[in-house]
């Protein structure tokens, strides 16, 4: 049904590549291979969405990048149906005289939590994850990947493998715990202000820390 809805199963897959993965930019062959469909049918595709503004390209090295345009009209609206993320709804008052607060108090809808992080959270007590360098055209961090928090360091290695192997590049990361963070973040270390100010897609952010204002 929803392939009806959003007129092929390709485009389909390709929105919810490109809103599972916010500031993260593909070339076509990468897209090919990630969504498992005929290039033919994706370029078609990424010149559909292209025209409608919903995703942005972006030509680098002799390669031509897309990925999601965060300032479309209807972002917000699609992230929650293809990025999987839980939008507010409001609850329905109790009569035609319900108090004005009732109608204010909201409950999230369910929506299923992303593949990749119920994986990650399998590492161990995870806190922040989050990709940049290589997986949004940003070196400015010197790394593609932070974990942040108690995991399993065998579990860990595995990860990185299984993801070099998927994405077909080394990965750079880094671990550390939450507490080491929040003191390189508190005292500007070189290494976690380069990261937080750099072009990164955040996967986790357990307690909004990336959020707060000293971010």
């Amino acid at each position: 049904m929803i392939e009806q809805l959003f007129g092929s199963k390709t485009r389909v897959k390709l929105l919810q590549l490109f809103y599972s993965n916010p500031n993260r930019s593909f070339y076509v062959r990468e897209i090919t291979r990630k969504i498992d469909e005929q290039i033919n049918s994706v370029r078609r595709e990424l010149a559909n969405l292209l025209s409608m503004g919903i995703i942005a390209s972006d030509n680098n090295n002799n390669r031509l990048y897309y990925e999601v345009n965060q300032q479309y009209e209807f972002y917000e609206p699609l992230a929650a149906i293809f990025g999987g993320r839980k939008m507010a709804t409001a609850t329905p008052g109790k009569g035609k005289k319900a108090k004005e607060e009732d109608a204010e108090v909201s409950v999230e809808a369910t929506i299923p939590e992303n593949p990749e992080v119920v994986e990650l959270k399998s590492l161990g007590n995870i806190d922040i994850v989050l990709y940049t360098g290589q997986f949004t055209r940003d070196d400015s961090s010197g790394i593609d990947l932070l974990i942040v928090g108690d995991v399993n360091q065998t579990k860990v290695s595995k990860y990185i493998d299984d993801l070099e192997q998927k994405e077909n590049k080394d990965i750079r990361f880094t671990v550390m715990t939450l507490p080491d963070f929040e003191y390189r973040k508190q005292v500007k270390d070189r290494f976690i202000s380069d990261v937080l100010t750099s072009k990164k897609q955040v996967v986790i952010d357990k307690h909004n820390v990336l959020n707060s204002k000293e971010s």
